[in-house]
């Protein structure tokens, strides 16, 4: 089975319904598992089990927005009409959970 490492820039719906389905309620310290990239830097990832591959989503403040803002906005979006490049991310830079 295939790792793929994704950015949350290059989600796609099917893989951020997976993720929000994972995390409901959002995800905790316990969730993030880390690993040494090529570059030899620490990624800090969520990971997502499908049929044909393992995605490790990297982890930041934007991801869990786009999250949020998909759960709150499912009835809005289809893997047919929209890109991950359509999902709005809020610039706010809310910190607290970290």
């Amino acid at each position: 089975m295939k790792r793929v490492i994704v950015d949350y820039k290059k989600l796609t719906n099917e893989i951020l319904s997976m993720l929000v389905e994972k995390y409901p309620d959002g995800y905790g310290d316990d969730d993030i598992i880390s690993f040494k990239n090529a570059k030899n830097e620490t990624v800090d990832a969520l990971e997502i089990r499908a049929e044909d591959a393992i995605y490790l989503v990297k982890v930041s403040t934007r991801l869990a927005n786009t999250m949020e803002n998909f759960d709150e906005e499912d009835d809005d979006y289809s893997s047919d009409d929209v890109s991950s490049d359509d999902i709005d991310v809020p610039d706010d830079n809310d910190d607290s959970d970290e």
